[in-house]
This record gives C-alpha cells, structure tokens and sequence, in this order.
C-alpha cells in the first residue's frame, strides 16, 4: 500500500498557470479557512509518487465547477489534465481517472439535471487519452411526486 504526500490543493490551483484568473478570484473559502475542495490521491499516471486529483466545487450548493490532475515530476506538480466546466467532478478508479458530467436541458434546475456524461480517461504516454463513455438519461418521474420510491414488502413462501 502507497502512502500519499499530501499537497496543499489551494497552493497547488494558485500557482498554477494553465487556471484562469476567474477561477482563481473566485477561490474563496466557505467558511472560515474550509474551502469548496475535494483532493483524492492515487496511480493514475505510472508516476514515482501518487497523482492528486482536486475537484473545486461552489460553495453553496457543492457542484462541482474544475477538475484538474496534477502528476509529480522533479518533485513539482505538474497540471497534465482539466476541465473547467459547470457540473463536472472525477474520481480514481482501479488505476483510470472516471469524470462525471451532469447534463442540464434547458429550464432544469440544478438539483435536477436531465442525466449524465461519465467518461474513463486513461494515461497513455503523456497525456491522458479517452477510453469509455457512457451517457445516462435521469427518470422524470423522481422527484416530481410521481413515485414514491417505496417497495412493496416481500412475501413470503
């Protein structure tokens, strides 16, 4: 099992030169120093030391706004992937970067996206290269007041 030095995410967004100054401005913490950000560590890109994956979400309602994966090289961290888009957030998974988009038609409300982009990203050589995607088409009828989400009790025999 690999232990994983932990980075600064706040230290690591600010300095780095491929984030716009928006995002950067607007990098603010929620609360006293607790800031909108989730950092995951893992073997993504093959490297010496653990990669770090920072989601940077709002504040008031945790969706997600940047995903950015930072690879150590010559002890630095590097940006080798990002995505500054409404609604996005990324996971490790068993070695592959997974980012998950929320799809919105028009007159959704936040809470209630239509469905969802997921896609497998995997390192290949220097740069991460798509593998998979799938798309998911959220129901209409959770959280209308159409079902209730109860099962019926089983029966017994």
């Amino acid at each position: 099992m690999q232990s994983a030095k932990r980075v600064d995410p706040i230290a690591l967004l600010k300095s780095d030169p491929k984030i716009g100054e928006r995002l950067k401005g607007d990098l603010k913490p929620c609360v006293a120093d607790a800031y909108p950000v989730d950092t995951s560590y893992g073997n993504l890109t093959g490297g010496a030391s653990p990669d770090v994956v920072v989601n940077v979400m709002t504040c008031g309602d945790a969706v997600g706004i940047g995903t950015y994966v930072y690879r150590e090289e010559n002890k630095e961290y590097k940006n080798v992937f990002m995505t500054e888009d409404a609604a996005v957030y990324a996971t490790i998974d068993r070695g592959d970067l997974i980012v998950t988009r929320q799809v919105y038609a028009k007159g959704d409300p936040v809470a209630y996206p239509s469905g969802e982009d997921v896609i497998t990203y995997r390192w290949a050589g220097n740069k991460f290269t798509q593998h998979d995607w799938v798309h998911n088409d959220y129901s209409r009828a959770v959280g209308d007041g159409g079902i209730d989400g109860s099962a019926p009790a089983p029966s017994g025999g």
